[in-house]
């Protein structure tokens, strides 16, 4: 006979059971004028019940959406939990979205209460409320600066919590019995798509979808109620979400909040978290300091740190894959850049304590990616999207490979469909995207697989390789391969670009937009006595372009040796004369490229890159952080990059 699990099915039942089982434990850090405090489980708990119980009496119902909006504050995730104890839905928002960007979630998802961290937050609500009439209470947590409004809808945390006292006097039972009637298959949380084409979707996900993925991960990496987890990106994105919120709440772990997005470098190293996630975006900007860093050292140290990272490369990731290949000789030397090199540098990444260390949200770099399991990083990729509760692949432990994303997790079955599309099942998949049933049905095939939208396919020993999203990758004018994302991630490895946007598909050759990144290149220039006056001055340099150059031609002479890649070669590139910004609409919160709208905006740019021309002129309109829009214009110049010959194929003996 088959006995049941006994486990808890619902976020609100795994609350009380670590509350239960774990009282006295630390769940929650947060830092607090350079001094970390510390919540209980049990602290949670009852905090937690005294919020729901303040929302119930601002009318809060089973199946209505709360939306929350602001940095990683443990107030915030207290509000969720207490959203989910109702049977309502929380529905996290990025905290830098502007105002006219959440009206059309608040209107959408209809919310009636949001809970804000701050004023600049709670500026915005009220700035669009008069659109979103279901608004009926705004409660905050940081009171700084709020003195004097008067609006009546506003409530600050303290005020609810004694609502949620006076509320339990009256009702007693009401919490629990509406945390007792919420079921498994019940919607737990809502996340709106970052929309890289046209209005973002409500992605609903169950309890069971999302804990389902959360418990897989945990048997598959051993994960313990002892890890120390950082909650640092943006709550509203599913990946932080699940990191920090779903399997904080599965597993029994401790999630820390920093003091400030400003000071998340230090907090790591205060923390020294033992399981850590990041996108390749802030993988590449910690990378980009180092390298700064390294740059001012001295010969010495420089000298050091390069034949160090030679090794690292050669036989760094073969050690830690525990890869009985690699010689005694090679052991001690890397032993020996281990306590001169590596381990310093981990402990400056805050990476000393880490365990298991995941990237994903979009494709990472192999240079980049090699360059930490090289020092000592346990890194690896995983695969997933909002959804499917993030968790579809997952690299196991001496099977990493930098081309790969691991084979499929744990109930989920993959095929790839006959136009290289990934298409998917699995128990973590969504209940469908939010009052549209038509965007729902499209994401389906016919026989019930889910189209990831991604281009990949199955290898040999069972790992999935993504080429690049479906839509994006294409073909030269000659019918060679053509796949931007690959490109783009082999020069973002190095730390003077930011972002690149490669085009080619149709085309005869490939060329790109290039940002660079002003505090590299700033640091870069400042060295050698050039003066510049912001990031359009220091872009347009004849020395900057120089180094750009540089780095596309070294990535032309790499993509050379691929056959598959070959004709890919960049043959023109030009520096933008601003930044890709999301308050442009030209990358997601997320910070993913919206390609298209990028290839429309700049169209004058991109029809000048492929006719040969040497500058382009071109104006810009940009939105400022007060909303005030502008215009940044600019002669753009346009530089030839040298193409690598293709190397030639081996013959077989």
């Amino acid at each position: 006979m088959v006995q049941e699990s006994t486990d808890p099915v619902t976020f609100p039942a795994l609350l009380m059971h670590h509350a239960q089982a774990r009282g006295p434990r630390p769940a929650i850090r947060e830092k607090d004028l350079g001094i970390w405090q510390t919540l209980t489980w049990a602290q949670v708990a009852a905090e937690v019940r005294r919020v729901a119980a303040g929302l119930a009496d601002l009318g809060v119902a089973a199946g209505e959406h709360v939306a929350v909006v602001g940095e990683n504050r443990p107030r915030l995730y207290m509000a969720m939990m207490a959203a989910q104890c109702l049977g309502a839905i929380p529905v996290p928002l990025y905290q830098d979205a502007v105002a006219d960007e959440m009206t059309f979630v608040l209107q959408d998802a209809q919310v009636g209460v949001v809970v804000v961290e701050d004023q600049e937050q709670l500026d915005k609500m009220l700035e669009v409320s008069d659109r979103c009439p279901a608004l009926r209470a705004l409660v905050f947590d940081d009171p700084r600066g709020l003195r004097h409004y008067d609006d009546p809808r506003l409530l600050s945390w303290g005020a609810l919590l004694a609502r949620g006292d006076e509320r339990t006097r009256r009702q007693p039972d009401e919490v629990d019995a509406r945390m007792a009637a919420i079921r498994s298959e019940d919607t737990a949380a809502m996340f709106y798509t970052s929309g890289t084409t046209g209005k973002p979707k409500g992605v609903v996900l169950s309890h069971l979808a999302l804990i389902d993925r959360a418990r897989v991960i945990e048997r598959f990496e051993g994960l313990t109620d002892r890890e120390d987890v950082l909650a640092y990106l943006p709550p509203a994105w599913i990946g932080q979400n699940m990191f920090s919120y779903t399997q904080f709440l599965t597993t029994g772990f401790t999630v820390n909040h920093p003091e400030s997005p400003d000071t998340v470098s230090i907090d790591m190293r205060d923390i020294g978290p033992t399981y850590y996630f990041a996108p390749p975006r802030v993988l590449e900007d910690l990378l980009t300091r180092v390298m700064i860093r390294m740059e001012d050292a001295g010969r010495v140290k420089r000298w050091l740190f390069d034949r160090a990272m030679r090794l690292a490369r050669r036989v760094g990731t073969r050690i830690l894959d525990a890869d009985g290949t690699v010689g005694v000789w090679d052991r001690c030397k890397y032993a020996l850049g281990n306590a001169l090199v590596y381990g310093p540098l981990r402990n400056t990444l805050g990476m000393s304590r880490v365990r298991v260390a995941y990237t994903a949200g979009e494709a990472i770099g192999p240079d980049l990616f090699v360059f930490y399991r090289s020092i000592g990083i346990n890194l690896k990729q995983l695969y997933g999207s909002t959804e499917t509760s993030v968790f579809v692949c997952v690299q196991a432990n001496g099977q990493v490979r930098d081309d790969t994303v691991g084979p499929p997790c744990d109930g989920v079955e993959i095929r790839v469909a006959a136009n290289g599309e990934i298409q998917l099942r699995s128990p973590g998949l969504f209940t469908g995207y939010y009052q549209n049933p038509e965007a729902t049905e499209a994401s389906y095939t016919d026989d019930g697989w889910y189209h990831t939208g991604d281009a990949g396919y199955l290898d040999a020993d069972g790992q999935l390789k993504i080429i690049d999203r479906a839509k994006d990758v294409g073909r030269l004018a000659d019918d060679s391969l053509f796949a931007p994302k690959y490109i783009e991630n082999k020069l973002k490895f190095f730390p003077f670009i930011k972002e690149v946007v490669a085009f080619g598909a149709d085309r005869p050759e490939v060329c790109a937009f290039i940002n660079i990144d002003l505090e590299a290149v700033g640091n870069w220039a400042e060295r050698r006595g050039l003066p510049y006056a912001g990031y359009t001055d220091l872009a347009s340099k004849d020395e900057v372009y120089a180094l750009i150059r540089d780095c596309v031609e070294q990535v032309n002479r790499d993509l050379a040796q691929d056959p598959k890649m070959a004709a890919s070669q960049v043959v023109r590139f030009l520096i933008l004369h601003k930044e890709l910004d999301p308050d442009d609409d030209e990358l997601t919160r997320t910070r993913k490229v919206r390609r298209a709208f990028i290839a429309q905006k700049y169209g004058v740019l991109v029809d000048a890159l492929f006719a040969g021309l040497s500058s382009q002129y071109i104006e810009t309109e940009v939105k400022f952080e007060d909303g005030r829009i502008g215009r940044i214009a600019a002669d753009l110049r346009i530089e030839s990059a040298a193409v690598a010959k293709p190397e030639p194929l081996k013959k077989v003996a």
